[in-house]
């Protein structure tokens, strides 16, 4: 007799409960984003650049853990929406610097406000304290493995 129910024995298991609750939020923000025209990479590399100002798009992908191949064509899309703009560098005119526009934080706010819905979505069950504790351990967790390995590869595209 088939069944779709998953092996009791995984349900105990933090690392896969970490990786079925991972995939939810992933398809959550994912539908999130979606739902405003955006995808992840944009959130990412506007908030990046919000936080830490102009920057190469080499800068950029460091910071914000996107891949050099990728960051091109998201810069693109931005640049295309008017949410980024692309100025030569005055020190080498070989390499591009990406800055923020006014429209590229009015969208940024927008982001961000539909990622806070997304979060409240994910962590409905829990009180505001156990979402508080939830975040200090995983950020414990992460700390402790980027130490050890690195970042880790990057959640949302």
């Amino acid at each position: 007799m088939e069944t779709d129910e998953t092996p009791a024995r995984w349900e105990g298991l933090p690392s896969w409960l970490l990786g079925q609750t991972a995939n939810h939020a992933h398809r959550l923000v994912g539908d999130g984003f979606s739902s405003v025209g955006a995808r992840g990479y944009h959130y990412r590399l506007l908030a990046t650049l919000e936080e830490y100002g102009p920057a190469s798009q080499a800068a950029l992908g460091r910071r914000s853990g996107i891949h050099l191949s990728d960051m091109v064509a998201t810069v693109n899309e931005l640049a295309d929406r008017g949410l980024v703009e692309r100025a030569p560098d005055p020190s080498d005119r070989r390499r591009n610097i990406i800055s923020l526009t006014s429209a590229g934080k009015r969208q940024l706010r927008r982001l961000e406000k539909r990622l806070a819905e997304c979060q409240d979505e994910l962590l409905a069950p829990l009180s505001p304290e156990e979402r508080q504790r939830l975040t200090e351990l995983l950020s414990k967790l992460l700390t402790h493995h980027n130490g050890r390995t690195g970042t880790p590869e990057e959640p949302w595209r």
